[in-house]
């Protein structure tokens, strides 16, 4: 019975040791935490369980044959964050680089499965120099077996990865499909081709960080959802984004205490919002007017600034956010905020939470690069995913709401289920000034160069009594109110209440055809 455990006793102690005392050394110089520490940090203290910690790979060729550390790189298991279960993986650099095999990504499939079957959120700490080269195929068939469940769980339980390391090649496709991706500052990098093949294919000389590090995909591509400084803080932002969410999309998402905005906030907003329509400012002021306090969490803070998404409570509740920001391209909607917002509204609706929508928008970005990039094309994107959203949709337009983007911007014609306007809203076809240049052309050419432009302000300025407001869309029910700004709170809490118990029925099919 001894040498039993002494055996157990061997093979428990390799597989905490990684891939040894110096690898592990040099690991932690890098500023990084290792495998298990990692999970140790996002599970509640105690409640990590492993499983597959005697897994080892099966090849015997390019010696390897000697080398069978037990876990082969990556540790599994479930535990409990804020005292709910999750489950879990962490790639373990310091045993082969992390490279993934075989047994390696069956381990990831495993836990993904279970996370399917007991139906709570999956995360993995991605941390790998990619496909093991030396079990080829394996490796690649591997990837295959890792992507489908990322597929299959796709809607069905929240799904976030941390990059903590390098991903690179095919590995980059598997957090690519999962819902949200923090990236860590210096250490974290995601590309499909590295430096070298860049130099050899292109000429172009670009260092890792410049080509797939955190600032990279949070600025530029739109890949990385959420930026960290540190493993402990990518750990931290992980373990946030959790408490907003329910465990799968048969749930609600956690209430939480609700504390109301700073008071006075509300008495602000009309302040706030210029009434001169072409004025800039920060829309994230009048989220933090209207949310519980200190509760919004924005997705994709760096990437199409124009359009500001994210988590937020409500008297507790958790809420998505979407709202159009003047302070950046005066609000419009652009091919990537286009992106950006529809993704988010269909992961809200996967998951249960009811969108509060706010409205500033002058239609979308004008030019050359935007319509040959496919504007018409991404601005469906957004119009699709409200359309077809079936949580409560609550939408309150603060100023401008002009042409296409007044429908796209979940208007009563895609499903709204309560339209909210301020007194200063604009809901048209296009401002006064473009709308003047049409109407009244021929009669302002016929107007002596004198007079022309006072005549022109002059039109302007009756277009704007009695077509810029929110009173003719109120009159055919397309807005359920006009309210005080001070009153927004409060409507949307009452209007959360009422369709706390939504049910919209659409008809069966296998699934829409959105376009991508």
């Amino acid at each position: 019975m001894s040498e039993a455990f002494d055996r157990w006793s061997v093979l428990k102690r390799k597989a905490r040791e990684g891939g040894g005392a110096d690898r592990v050394k040099k690991h932690r110089a890098a500023g990084k935490l290792t495998a298990r520490e990692r999970l140790e940090a996002f599970f509640d203290p105690g409640t990590f369980t492993e499983i597959d910690s005697f897994v080892t790979h099966r090849v015997e060729k390019f010696g390897l044959a000697d080398r069978r550390p037990p876990g082969d790189g990556v540790v599994t298991g479930w535990g409990e964050v804020d005292g709910r279960p999750v489950c879990a993986f962490a790639q373990d650099a310091t045993v082969f680089g992390g490279a993934l095999g075989e047994a390696h990504a069956m381990k990831i499939v495993k836990v993904m499965e279970t996370a399917r079957k007991a139906g709570v959120p999956i995360v993995g700490l991605d941390d790998s120099g990619g496909a093991r080269i030396q079990e080829g195929v394996m490796s690649l068939g591997g990837y295959g077996e890792v992507f489908f469940r990322n597929v299959t769980l796709s809607g069905v339980v929240p799904q976030l990865s941390l990059i903590l390391g390098p991903c690179a090649g095919g590995a980059v496709y598997s957090p690519a499909i999962t819902d949200f991706v923090i990236m860590v500052e210096g250490t974290g990098q995601m590309f499909i081709t590295g430096p070298d093949v860049v130099r050899a294919v292109t000429g172009e000389e670009v260092t890792m960080d410049a080509l797939g590090g955190a600032d990279a995909h949070a600025t530029q591509s739109g890949v990385s959802h959420f930026t960290a400084g540190s493993d402990a803080e990518a750990i931290d932002l992980a373990r946030r984004i959790l408490s907003y969410l329910p465990l799968n999309n048969l749930e609600d998402a956690p209430v939480a205490a609700g504390d109301a905005p700073p008071e006075g906030g509300l008495a602000e907003l009309s302040r706030l919002v210029p009434e001169d329509a072409n004025a800039p400012y920060d829309v994230h002021e009048v989220i933090a007017r209207i949310v519980d306090a200190g509760s919004l969490l924005e997705v994709q803070p760096a990437w199409a600034t124009n359009l500001v998404v994210g988590f937020a409570r409500l008297g507790g509740h958790a809420v998505g956010v979407v709202a159009n920001n003047p302070g950046s391209l005066a609000g419009t909607l652009d091919i990537n905020a286009s992106t950006k917002g529809a993704r988010f509204v269909r992961f809200c609706d996967a998951f249960n939470l009811p969108l509060v929508t706010l409205v500033d928008v002058p239609g979308f970005l004008p030019g050359t690069a935007q319509e040959h990039g496919g504007i018409i094309r991404h601005g469906a994107k957004l119009l699709y995913a409200y359309a077809e959203a079936t949580v409560p949709l609550l939408t309150v337009i603060l100023r401008k709401a002009y042409g296409g983007a007044y429908d796209v911007m979940c208007s009563k014609h895609l499903g709204g289920d309560l339209n909210l306007a301020w007194p200063t809203a604009e809901i048209a076809v296009m401002g006064a000034d473009g709308a003047v240049n049409i109407l009244y052309r021929r009669e302002l050419e016929s107007t002596p160069d004198a007079e022309r432009e006072a005549a022109r302000a002059r039109l302007a300025a009756e277009y704007r009594q009695e077509f810029l407001n929110p009173y003719l869309a109120a009159e055919r029910g397309y807005i359920d109110d006009v309210i005080d700004p001070a009153e927004t709170r409060a409507r949307l809490l009452a209007g959360l209440k009422i369709l706390s118990s939504k049910r919209d029925d659409r008809p069966p099919r296998k699934h829409g055809n959105i376009p991508l």
